[in-house]
């Protein structure tokens, strides 16, 4: 018998469709991050230029953290509502047009403005990729998609200090690398406006991916639409949602103490400029290995029968507690041995990392993923607010060994928050919110 009309039409399936899709995720965070690092490794020229003090420059980064921090759960709720695909396409547009007007930035006030605004737009990001991954991804996967999206910022955070400084040295002008980094948005929009529908709506996924996708799913006991509205209160009742608040509040801030003040840590310790910029990419890199690292292991123990809160949790044990090996960088002037503990403290902060931004899909059916991804962001975005400040103020009251002691022992805090709240709940759920995990 041959193929029906409807059939004949449908354009030929794309082998693997889900990785498409991952990659897409990838490429959004590379240019999410290029975007925000370029203040960062243009903050030592920015500084000299303007005369900023350390609490100055923490002013304009507490004005990104505080519209990002706020728009995290706000974007979980559009996302739940509205869809992956129309609320990330929105978010990719506005914040790349932002990012390229900041060339037009004249001072202190107008870069807060700006990165204020490039935050808002910016939030979308991890909870639009990990609703995405849920949809797309059997939970034996997950931990792998969420590496390959989340290492997105380690590869932009890497590209940024050599395209942005090639930038700024080619063309003298720290306007134009805004302007230029800022426009790599457009040829993202594109592919996404493209590729991307969810796996039952799409017209490019074969039958036989689309059952291994709806395989490996936890089944949900009530349909999609008895599970939207899942409202954060609700949500806030559960300690596995206070576990991922709690942990995320705690770790992310030393990824943004890293990635936004280790340029600036670096000349604190008589490094040149261009010393410290180049030495951004080490750490990065180790971070990209780190997200692979831990959630191939995760992976892969699922893989051979171990549940998967066992999984996540172990990693967590393994690396959480290693960053304490930070502590030596407080004592050291050492320029190599500066970067190579940095660059381990990132891969194992990337490796933690990585499970907690798992942990909303293993552990809440799929209408609750963005807005429990997004409270984690909101939570971390609060903590890094508070480090971000206290960091300007620290480093130029005092220096920086108080905050790279703090930093080292801080996520060993974070682990022990998760494994006491984060577990499998022993009784099915009434509300169908969480899943067994």
């Amino acid at each position: 018998m041959g193929p029906t009309t409807e059939e004949a039409k449908r354009p030929p399936a794309i082998r693997g469709l889900r990785w498409y899709i991952g990659a897409l995720l990838f490429a959004s965070t590379i240019i999410n991050y290029v975007d925000r690092q370029t203040l960062s490794v243009l903050a030592p020229f920015l500084q000299k230029e303007y005369r900023w003090s350390n609490s100055d420059f923490a002013t304009i980064l507490i004005s990104f953290r505080v519209a990002y921090t706020i728009m995290q759960s706000v974007s979980g709720r559009l996302l739940d509502r509205f869809g992956t695909r129309r609320v990330l396409r929105i978010s990719v547009a506005y914040y790349s047009a932002v990012a390229a007007l900041t060339s037009l930035a004249g001072g202190l006030s107008s870069f807060r403005i700006f990165r204020f605004l490039l935050g808002a737009g910016e939030a979308a990001n991890w909870p639009g990729a990990t609703k995405a991954v849920s949809e797309w991804f059997p939970a034996k996967e997950r931990a792998w998609a969420v590496a390959l999206f989340d290492s997105g910022s380690s590869i932009g955070g890497a590209v940024a200090p050599f395209l942005v400084l090639f930038l700024y040295k080619t063309f003298g002008s720290w306007r134009l690398a805004f302007l230029i980094t800022g426009s790599l948005g457009a040829l993202w929009l594109f592919a996404w406006n493209w590729l991307y529908q969810t796996p039952e709506r799409h017209a490019r996924i074969s039958t036989e991916e689309l059952d291994y996708i709806r395989q490996g799913r936890v089944a949900d006991s009530k349909t999609a639409s008895e599970a939207e509205g899942v409202g954060a209160l609700k949500l806030l009742r559960y300690r596995q949602t206070w576990g991922i608040v709690l942990g995320r509040f705690l770790l992310d801030p030393y990824w943004f103490l890293m990635s936004e003040w280790f340029a600036l840590y670096l000349v604190s310790k008589g490094f040149s400029v261009e010393q410290s910029v180049l030495g951004f990419w080490a750490p990065f890199l180790a971070a990209d290995l780190g997200n692979f690292f831990g959630g191939g292991l995760s992976s892969r123990w699922i893989a051979r029968g171990w549940p998967v809160g066992k999984s996540r949790r172990t990693v967590l044990l393994i690396f959480g507690p290693s960053m304490l090996v930070l502590i030596f960088a407080a004592f050291s002037s050492n320029y190599l041995l500066l970067i190579l503990l940095f660059a381990y403290a990132s891969f194992a902060y990337s490796a933690c990392s990585t499970m907690f931004l798992s942990l909303p899909a293993d552990v809440f059916h799929t209408r609750a993923v963005a807005s429990v991804s997004g409270m984690g962001g909101t939570a971390a975005g609060i903590g890094t607010l508070i480090s971000t400040y206290l960091i300007g103020v620290i480093s130029d009251r005092v220096s920086f060994q108080p905050v790279i002691i703090a930093a080292s022992i801080i996520p060993c805090i974070a682990t022990l928050v998760f494994v006491s709240l984060v577990r499998s709940a022993k009784k099915p759920d009434p509300d169908n919110v969480l899943q067994h995990f």
